[in-house]
């Protein structure tokens, strides 16, 4: 019998694509009993009453059907309004929003609508793991732009105009509040990135999937800004603010035509999102903001009670503006972000994510998930701090 190794052959981008470095880290966890996760970005809250309630009533009403590739019209039209609501942008719901599987389908069909062999787009790091591998299956030339500790790790106008001037970039990869460093943009901030943006033309992804959890000034959409809804896919979903992981529910608002191409793609892989999830989201939309509101604040006092705790311990961390993660520098440590990863899950079983998984400029720091019970957090301090003095 011939070795099927040899017979069947993958696809070179495919086989040089390095495995998800949270993923790759998290097989190391399974099986281990007693250890603290502070590593995989989910929200350890269930998931509200009402919007459960409203997705086991689909289910037992008989909704369990297919959907409009663009998902359920009436889905569409809440999130238009909502949106017009809280950001004052219009889309169209017939042919300016599609719904998908998660944000990071979303991601994907973006990139493979807009890109042609070649076309550079520019991503700043650190970066959650799947933006530059997405654009590289693509077809693109990826181009980091590395950001700075002491700039919050925020990308700075200067830093985009001269890796613009540098390089011919086409398409820029924004995500704010951040994965991994919970940094973001305030409205001059953006203004000012915008200036930059224009005169290079560039089109920009927006993944603003983390809106909600804007914690020190209100979140202001990219696409909400003078001249920039023409230029910018916008991106956003239901996981992380709603506690709606496992529903899979993401939604692109864009420029018809891109819309459409995605469609076009998603028709052809996905179909369409599950219908119950759907209806979920429409219940989220609808009544789920005091909930989001709730699970903000305990959040926010997770993370003040987090990053004094590491800074006290020696770990530098800055104070991150969103999302639910922070992002200490291990420096002082001498050791990688792996190994000090490694080593703390194998002595103190406390599981956090080497920043090498978010791109080789993250090296020297790990993130710390705070989407975790405040009690397993506190604990967590501990054993981080026995692991230093040891």
């Amino acid at each position: 019998m011939k070795n099927s190794n040899k017979i069947i052959q993958i696809s070179k981008k495919v086989e040089d694509m390095a495995p998800s470095g949270i993923r790759a880290f998290f097989d190391l966890v399974l099986g281990m009993k007693d250890v603290i996760s502070l590593g995989v970005g989910e929200p350890d809250f269930v998931t509200p009453w009402n919007i459960r309630e409203k997705a086991i009533t689909a289910y037992e009403e008989g909704y369990t059907s297919y959907t409009s590739n663009k998902g359920l019209i009436s889905l569409r039209k809440q999130i238009s309004h909502f949106l017009k609501y809280k950001f004052g942008m219009e889309y169209d719901p017939e042919n300016e929003i599609l719904i998908t599987v998660g944000v990071s389908e979303a991601l994907d069909l973006a990139w493979r609508t807009l890109i042609n062999p070649g076309d550079k787009v520019l991503i700043p790091e650190p970066c959650y793991v799947s933006y530059a591998p997405l654009a590289d299956m693509a077809g693109a030339k990826v181009i980091s732009l590395i950001t700075k500790a002491e700039h919050g790790f925020k990308m700075t106008p200067s830093e985009l105009d001269q890796a613009c001037q540098k390089d011919k970039i086409k398409y820029l990869m924004i995500n704010y509040p951040s994965n991994p460093t919970g940094a973001s943009y305030n409205k001059a901030e953006l203004s000012a990135l915008c200036k930059v943006i224009k005169k290079h033309d560039l089109v920009v992804i927006s993944d603003e999937v983390y809106d909600d959890l804007t914690y020190d000034f209100e979140h202001v959409a990219l696409s909400s800004l003078p001249g920039m809804k023409e230029r910018v896919v916008y991106l956003n979903g239901f996981s992380k603010a709603y506690a709606m992981t496992g529903f899979r529910i993401g939604f692109a608002c864009g420029p018809e035509k891109v819309i459409a191409g995605m469609t076009k793609i998603h028709q052809y892989t996905i179909l369409c999102a599950s219908i119950n999830g759907q209806m979920a989201a429409e219940e989220a939309l609808a009544n789920g903001h005091k909930s989001v509101n709730m699970m903000k604040i305990e959040y926010k006092r997770r993370r003040q009670f987090i990053i004094e705790s590491l800074n006290e311990i020696g770990l530098k961390c800055h104070m991150p503006e969103g999302a639910f993660y922070a992002f200490p520098s291990i420096k002082t440590t001498g050791m990688s972000s792996m190994d000090f990863a490694k080593d703390l899950l194998k002595e103190q079983k406390v599981a956090l994510v080497p920043g090498v998984a978010f791109g080789p400029s993250a090296e020297g720091h790990v993130r710390i998930s705070y989407a975790t019970a405040f009690e397993d957090l506190k604990e967590a301090v501990v054993r981080i701090k026995k692991f230093i003095k040891s």
